[in-house]
């Protein structure tokens, strides 16, 4: 158990530490080396290459660790299921008009009021990697769960902080606009504000995601864990 937990952190801090390293400080120079699409392809295939480590040193760690508390109750899956809705629509949201993705009208975006899901954050995206490792932690408080959640919700965080700086040297006066007008921290109550949309999206995405948990995994989710 200990080896394969001690190669599943390995792991981890392999995808988070590579993310941080292509993002940030090596960016600037592989860009000038490779080429903008040279960079992309070099970023996507080491991201690629750990995020497939990953997966496999968490599926050797083996499942019969006693988890620290009671994740199998009703009432943890009902908080769970409730928690990857919110981050479905985050998601969805996320995908449509935000300033943060590579897009050539990223600086007009940023320029313009928040609508939709950018309401409740700038970073619906990151928000939402992060409640899906909350949710999966509290019905699953196993060791090789909490280094592999902790790992996503971390670079999804952290990243995010990292980002507004970057984003704010690239687009200047733009990216200022957008942050003035935002908030990192969600700001739950506007939820509803996110319009139908991130709604109808993100519950299609959560309904799809969990019935592939069952039939994929063989553990019920969502909705289905009560059909």
């Amino acid at each position: 158990m200990d080896e394969q937990l001690t190669v599943l952190v390995a792991a981890s801090l392999s995808f988070v530490g590579t993310h941080f390293a292509l993002s940030h400080p090596l960016r600037g120079p592989l860009v000038a080396r490779l080429g903008a699409g040279g960079f992309m392809a070099l970023y996507s295939l080491v991201a690629l290459a750990t995020f497939a480590w990953m997966v496999l040193a968490f599926r050797a760690v083996p499942v019969g660790e006693v988890p620290w508390w009671n994740g199998t109750s009703d009432i943890a899956w009902g908080i769970a299921s409730a928690i990857t809705l919110i981050a479905s629509v985050l998601l969805a949201g996320s995908l449509r008009g935000n300033p943060a993705m590579p897009d050539p009208r990223a600086g007009e975006l940023a320029r313009h009021t928040p609508k939709g899901i950018f309401k409740v954050t700038r970073h619906p995206m990151m928000w939402s990697f992060a409640l899906w490792s909350l949710a999966h932690v509290l019905v699953s408080p196993t060791m090789r769960v909490l280094v592999l959640s902790f790992a996503i919700a971390f670079l999804a965080l952290i990243g995010a902080k990292l980002q507004d700086d970057k984003k704010m040297v690239l687009m200047g006066e733009s990216w200022s606009i957008w942050e003035k007008h935002t908030s990192f921290l969600p700001r739950w109550q506007r939820l509803p504000q996110a319009g139908l949309v991130p709604w109808l999206g993100g519950t299609a995405l959560w309904l799809g995601a969990t019935w592939l948990h069952g039939a994929l995994i063989g553990m019920a989710a969502g909705l289905w864990r009560w059909i």
